[in-house]
């Protein structure tokens, strides 16, 4: 690509592309390709222009050469490189509307004579006075009748000046509350994606191949188990599954699908299997659908949310009582009219919603992604925090350390059957039996039959007609009554580590010992917690007691709980809110659904199972658990964002009113102030978290 430079100074270039014009997508082609670049720290096209702003770290050099080499062709790569939705069209349509209402009403001003004017001004008054009227037949007085008064009243005393200022500056308020609104809404969908690297592909032999994402084609066959997201958009072909649409369509409650039904993207299965053929190999529409999701669900709406908005509407009345007392005392429509101009409203049902919509869109940027305003509330004010611990406290990557046989079974062939059974239901311990068997080359086709999850137990299936059982003591032994060959050696087990029991035929065969390190941070992360304002951190696990103690000590946690079951995390966190504690609930596991579900905030790892993440209001990073610390900060430094957006509003819209009624503002000035103000918070409350100050 031929370009210019037109400026340039250390680490910056601004260069020029030779052409005539660029359209939105080209754009975006050029700035997703040159971020793509190693060391390029920030790209920005200006479409119009054809100027692209480059800052670097890298080699000019290597700048230099990308820009040469850069193509502007739509083709396979730029598609896998260049999101669906960017932004650039959404402002560029924003952009039009708020220049085309600027231009109208300067030709309106200047070119137009004085009675076309009031004409016009008389056309475009009856839709804000019919906005008012209809409030008032419904029972409401809200902004709507404070707008028509003081626009029907401006009217009416011949004032068509300050009737059309008015009805102006409404406009160009409405399109930027609109505009800020759908970018936050905007910004924060296009950071939710799937994160489904790898799917089962059913084969027309009808095996089941693991395939990545990527490779799967529209009319390809897809097999989902319990606890499995929904990679692609497509019909159910064979099984039944309870799934979790939540992410896509607000439901709470599971829904069927059977054989015809159609399943989206990034919905999970929570019970059952189904085989479904693709019919959209991007999750057709999951970005609207998303977006749709975000503004009209309620768990987007904090109670923080909720009082302004009704704190709002309960001050209009108020406002409407000044303007008719004011025009009583001092006989000065003017005065009166100024009041009219001012309401609370536009500023604080514009500013809390984008506060929470852009701390939502800040943790997406620290890998925290958040499902809603009321969650990001409970974090501030929880007081209680309760772990899981494998995959949580400790590493989500352990690692298989030792396999015990007995009945002279071959090592190696164990490890292959329990990884052919493991690889169906991801999960952190799962996870390390098939890299094991994957380290150790042992390849395992499939030789069971139908695999059955036994949610917080283990796995059941049959291998040449016996029955193979992997999972918990609890599971194998207990429940299942399976015989123990050797009571020497399965006594002596190894107490440093967890242990996952393989059982055939109704007999142990195998002790699969699974090495789960702490993590390094974990007991800064408690400590940080505790000064952050959590007054008690509780450690809940399966393990035996005495691994539990060990990892409780060390970590620094209040109290811990050992052998528990999912229902028992539940109930634990069901205590505490009889106790008036607000709860925190952080785990990775299907087992911890329940307990995500019952927390006022449930926690999933990011590389956990997918009931988890859907289940959860948030998920974190599974790098480290810092994140957990950013959480808590982000989530107060919002609370006291919306304190000064209530302190602000209030304080700074009662003086334009005291200054209307005194007669030293006029309506227009008032107006102007109000929807400058209201704009000024709403992109403050769009700006970055303050951590340390909380602003």
């Amino acid at each position: 690509m031929k370009c210019t430079v037109l400026h340039e100074s250390k680490g910056r270039i601004r260069v020029h592309i030779c052409r005539s014009r660029m359209t939105l997508r080209q754009a975006d082609i050029a700035e997703y390709s040159l971020a793509a670049l190693s060391g390029v720290k920030d790209v920005k096209v200006f479409d119009r222009t054809c100027d692209i702003i480059i800052s670097y770290e890298c080699p000019r050099a290597a700048v230099v050469k990308a820009l040469s080499e850069l193509s502007l062709e739509d083709d396979e790569r730029t598609a896998e490189l260049v999101p669906e939705h960017t932004g650039r069209e959404l402002n560029r349509e924003y952009e039009e509307k708020l220049v085309s209402a600027v231009t109208r009403r300067f030709i309106h001003k200047l070119l137009l004579p004085a009675p076309i004017r009031r004409i016009l001004s008389i056309i475009r008054a009856v839709k804000y006075i019919a906005r008012g009227i209809k409030c008032l037949l419904h029972g409401r007085i809200e902004v709507a009748v404070l707008d028509a008064t003081a626009i029907g009243v401006s009217l009416l005393r011949g004032d068509y000046n300050t009737a059309g200022s008015v009805m102006f500056l409404l406009k160009v308020g409405d399109i930027l509350d609109e505009w800020t609104h759908k970018r936050s809404v905007d910004d924060l969908a296009r950071t939710m994606s799937l994160g489904v690297e790898q799917v089962w592909l059913r084969t027309a032999e009808g095996q089941e191949v693991l395939v990545p994402v990527s490779e799967v084609r529209r009319g390809d066959m897809v097999v989902v188990r319990t606890g499995s997201m929904i990679p692609l958009d497509g019909k159910v072909t064979a099984g039944d599954a309870m799934v979790n649409q939540s992410s896509m369509t607000g439901e709470s409650v599971p829904v069927h699908k059977s054989e015809g039904s159609y399943v989206y993207a990034g919905t999970v299965v929570e019970d059952g299997e189904c085989t479904l053929c693709v019919e959209s190999t991007a999750g057709g529409g999951r970005y609207d659908r998303i977006v749709k999701m975000i503004e009209e669900s309620e768990k987007l709406k904090s109670s923080a949310e909720n009082k302004a908005a009704h704190l709002a509407d309960k001050l209009v009345p108020w406002s409407l009582g000044g303007t008719i007392l004011t025009w009583l005392l001092t006989r000065n429509v003017t005065r009166a009219v100024s009041i009219l101009m001012v309401d609370f409203s536009c500023a604080l049902k514009l500013a809390m919603p984008i506060s929470v919509l852009s701390a939502m869109r800040e943790c997406s940027r620290a890998g925290i992604t958040v499902k809603g305003g009321r969650f990001l509330e409970a974090v501030s004010e929880a007081d209680t925090i309760v772990f899981d611990k494998t995959g949580t406290l400790t590493y989500s990557s352990p690692r298989v350390a030792e396999v015990i046989t007995f009945g002279g079974r071959d090592e190696a062939e164990m490890l292959r059957l329990a990884a052919c059974l493991e690889e169906h239901y991801p999960h952190s311990i799962a996870n390390a039996v098939v890299e094991e068997a994957e380290k150790r080359g042992l390849l395992h086709e499939e030789r069971h039959s139908k695999v059955e999850y036994v949610v917080a137990h283990g796995i059941s299936s049959s291998v040449d007609g016996e029955r193979v059982l992997i999972g918990s003591y609890h599971f194998v032994v207990e429940d299942e009554k399976c015989l123990i060959p050797d009571e020497r050696v399965f006594r002596h087990l190894p107490k440093q580590y967890s242990h996952l029991y393989l059982a055939i035929a109704g007999e142990i065969a195998a002790v699969i010992c699974i090495e789960d390190p702490l993590r390094e941070e974990a007991s800064e992360v408690v400590e940080q917690l505790h000064r952050a304002g959590i007054s008690r951190v509780v450690m809940m696990t399966g393990d035996n007691e005495r691994t539990a103690k060990a990892v409780a000590e060390k970590v620094g946690v209040d109290e811990y709980h050992s052998e528990v079951l999912p229902e028992d995390k539940a109930a634990f966190i069901r205590s505490e809110h009889d106790a008036g504690r607000k709860v925190i609930m952080i785990g990775d596991g299907v087992n911890d659904s329940p307990a995500l579900s019952e927390a006022d905030a449930g926690i999933a790892i990011s590389t956990g199972a997918a009931i988890a993440r859907e289940i959860a209001d948030i998920t974190i990073s599974a790098e480290d658990l810092y994140s957990l610390v950013e959480l808590k900060r982000f989530s107060d430094a919002l609370m006291k964002r919306i304190g000064w957006n209530y302190r602000t509003i209030i304080s700074f819209n009662a003086g334009l009113i005291v200054l209307g009624a005194l007669g030293i503002l006029p309506p227009a000035v008032s107006a102007l102030l109000h929807n400058a103000s209201t704009l000024a918070i709403g992109l403050k409350s769009m700006t970055e978290l303050d951590t340390e100050n909380g602003k």
